[in-house]
């Protein structure tokens, strides 16, 4: 019988990322890794979905060595258009919060996947739809006085108290979270490979 030994057996597999819902997400999915936070500073203005994937392809770059699988993934929130990132304080959450009461708005992730081989990039995007429900005030002072809006983008998290604030979700609820899990084994199925 012969024993198919994962990729990743052989190659380090490096998540360029701090986020402990990708680590949570990718250690849900059984794939051995190493965290190393890029340190980037993030490219801001541009078309949405152009932005998001040169943030990926910048964070895995900026850790990426020799013979290893690096993934990179920027995840952000599009309104009209525009990426609204992460508030920066309460009063910019709330902001947020009141753009996104009763209406759908698009989560983008650009996900880049580096390695083994130096010239080797996998990349790719992915788009969800989130409708959040009309917000009382009363319900948006409630949240941010959870604290659950810091460091995320749009000021929510949809797998958290977030999830209260949406009516619906119409895509890859993965990506929504930060990770877009079924892009990323696409474009790496050897971190799916039986060990």
């Amino acid at each position: 019988m012969t024993m198919v030994l994962a990729v990743s057996a052989f190659f380090p597999v490096i998540l360029a990322s701090a986020s402990a819902q990708r680590k949570e997400m990718l250690d849900r999915i059984g794939v051995e890794f190493e965290v190393r936070v890029s340190g980037v500073e993030e490219i801001v203005h541009g078309d949405p979905a152009e932005v998001v994937l040169a943030n990926a392809l910048l964070k895995a770059r900026s850790v990426a060595g020799a013979g290893e699988i690096v993934i990179g993934c920027d995840t952000d929130v599009v309104i009209e258009d525009h990426l609204i990132g992460k508030p920066e304080d309460e009063v910019r959450a709330r902001e947020y919060l009141a753009q996104l009461s009763g209406r759908t708005h698009r989560v983008l992730s650009g996900l880049a996947v580096l390695g083994p081989e130096a010239d080797q990039a996998r990349t790719g995007v992915v788009a969800s739809l989130v409708t959040f429900r009309p917000l009382e005030s009363r319900e948006i002072d409630r949240y941010l006085a959870s604290g659950e809006w810091q460091g995320r983008a749009g000021g929510y998290a949809v797998q958290g108290r977030g999830s209260s604030l949406i009516a619906s979700v119409e895509g890859d609820i993965a990506n929504v979270i930060g990770l877009p899990v079924g892009l990323l084994l696409e474009l790496a199925p050897e971190l799916d490979s039986p060990l």
